[in-house]
């Protein structure tokens, strides 16, 4: 058995490595091809650069495959560049602008991964005669009593499993994360001492075919004529301003709304309590009006064990979950519907959670699942369904 866990010593086995450009990936390609496997790098053109600005920290941008290139070129390994701008403009894109007007606040680097990475590179691999692919993420894949399992990374500050979630079980069993057990410092020691260029490049940062973070902009591109104005309107009822186009708020912002606090006997400050994209409406309220206690979530993937969700007992099955990427995880009560959907319950009631985001479901390390947030409620006993939000 191979470091990779695969029976075949590491020269008789092909492992195809996405390289963005940047360090993780880099490391994970010199690190494999130092073990001696037959390391195959691909780098992925994903979108139309007259859209995304090139900018320090952007990645795939013509830097990042010149940067991979210069890497595959320093550790012997064949490189490819693959054209993959149709399919990501189709299902990572245009999925970002329609999910932004629809009033959500969308996640395209797990579109990005479910879509693009995961399905049709992972198809590019295996035609490419691959045992593996191997990726940069920081994620553990751990091998279980009843197959592979998705497990947090050991850096809590580089986890990155929230926006894997949507890793299904086949594609878990082919797919390597080398780089799990590692910290950040580590790989970039790595880098070093493999004399990589790239060694002190900077993250990657916001979405990759976002200029200056200025979604609204690129909305604006990919849906000529759909941002409209309309009111701003607090949870009683009293037009306060006016806005610009819905996409430029998400739940629980509160910078950035132009109309001040509501003055009384002390000002309050205002947030985003909900969209209604349909009325054109941006509903604020104080912070008391952001918290939540149920969760919907529709388009479940589930990587548990063998306690499938449509299995879950009545009395629901005790978790964490994550509702943002940045926040910790927080316990609930993760109750199983039909046609892939759950309602989790928050034992404690959480503040800004978006439609549009993803609910990563988490026993410990092991990451058992997820899915996307449709809609929220105050209560159990308000019975909200599924692409709802209420006040």
């Amino acid at each position: 058995m191979n470091s990779l866990g695969l029976s075949k010593r590491p020269q008789d086995t092909r492992v195809v490595v996405a390289m963005s450009g940047g360090v993780d990936s880099s490391v994970t390609a010199a690190v494999l091809r130092e073990e001696g496997y037959d390391v195959v790098g691909i780098t992925l053109q994903l979108y139309d650069h007259g859209l995304a600005l090139q900018k320090p920290g952007a990645c795939c941008a013509g830097q990042d495959i010149y940067d991979a290139r210069q890497v595959a070129d320093r550790i012997g390994i064949p490189h490819y560049v693959l054209d993959y701008e149709g399919r990501f403009s189709q299902d990572v894109m245009d999925d970002f602008a329609d999910s932004y007007l629809r009033g959500e606040t969308p996640i395209p680097c797990v579109r990005c991964n479910q879509r693009v990475k995961f399905r049709d590179l992972l198809s590019t691999a295996r035609d490419l005669g691959a045992d593996a692919l191997a990726t940069g993420h920081y994620v553990r894949r751990i091998a279980g009593p009843q197959g592979a399992e998705l497990h947090r990374a050991v850096d809590p500050a580089k986890d990155q499993s929230y926006f894997l979630f949507t890793t299904t079980r086949e594609q878990l069993e082919f797919l390597r994360f080398p780089l799990g057990g590692l910290t950040k410092p580590e790989t970039r020691a790595l880098a070093e001492r493999h004399g990589l260029e790239v060694a002190a490049k900077p993250d990657s940062q916001d979405i990759c075919f976002v200029p200056n973070g200025n979604y609204a902009e690129v909305v604006a591109k990919l849906r000529p004529g759909s941002v409209e104005p309309g009111d701003i309107v607090h949870v009683d009822g009293r037009v306060l301003g006016r806005h610009k186009g819905v996409v430029h708020y998400t739940v629980g912002q509160r910078k950035g709304l132009g109309i001040g606090g509501i003055r009384g006997q002390e000002e309050e400050a205002l947030y985003v309590v909900r969209l209604e994209p349909a009325r054109r409406r941006v509903v604020v309220g104080p912070r008391r009006d952001l918290a939540r206690s149920l969760v919907m979530v529709r388009d479940v993937n589930w990587l548990g064990p063998d306690l499938a969700p449509d299995l879950a007992d009545s009395a629901g099955i005790e978790v964490s979950v994550k509702l943002r990427s940045a926040q910790p995880a927080a316990p609930a009560l993760w109750r199983a519907g039909p046609d892939g959907t759950a309602r989790v319950e928050l034992l404690e009631a959480q503040h800004g959670i978006a439609p549009g985001q993803a609910c990563v479901v988490y026993k410990g390390d092991r990451v058992l699942g997820g899915g996307w947030i449709s809609g929220t409620a105050g209560g159990v006993a308000e019975g909200v369904e599924a692409g709802e939000t209420a006040a």
